[in-house]
């Protein structure tokens, strides 16, 4: 590949990078479908494309460029908690949990990636794990206590005392 081509494929990355900033998701994928075959895709860009296609609400068309994502650059918890996402709204909360698992491999202490574990556990329906998991976010960033009023994933243990005991805010 010349030296032009693969300058022309970074800008068109960089600018499929920047529709989906600008929340232009079906832009972004007119760029990178000009790309050349999906085969060839970076692994950036393939999130690009699986964010992409999330932020258009097709979950399990996005699953493809995510995992293949995920596999050439597993230290990317991005990649991971998009395929988490993506999981969880195709029915498998199974592979949704595994993903995030697999974020906590290279990122332990993110509160982000153990508040979603938290959700998903407790859609699951294994309250201790999403106890333990809604704990740790907390640990790490106390502003996700403000998250869980209206966090739907949590309406399985919401009556539960030991769920109503971590939340409370203490002054």
């Amino acid at each position: 590949m010349s030296s032009h081509d693969r300058i022309r494929r970074q800008q068109m990355v960089l600018q499929a990078e920047g529709y989906l900033e600008l929340g232009m998701p079906r832009h972004s994928l007119d760029v990178l479908a000009r790309y050349g075959q999906s085969d060839s895709l970076p692994d950036h860009a393939l999130y690009l494309q699986g964010e992409a296609l999330r932020a258009l609400g097709h979950f399990r068309e996005a699953l493809d460029p995510l995992s293949r994502a995920a596999r050439g650059s597993p230290n990317d918890i991005h990649i991971w908690l998009a395929l988490g996402w993506c999981y969880k709204r195709t029915g498998r909360i199974d592979l949704a949990i595994e993903s995030l698992e697999e974020a906590l491999t290279v990122e332990p202490n993110d509160a982000l990636v153990n508040y979603n574990l938290a959700c998903y556990w407790s859609v699951a329906g294994n309250k201790r794990q999403a106890l333990a998991y809604l704990s740790r976010s907390f640990d790490l960033k106390e502003d996700y206590r403000t998250l869980v009023a209206a966090e739907p994933d949590f309406d399985a243990i919401r009556s539960d005392p030991s769920f109503q005991a971590l939340v409370r805010v203490t002054v």
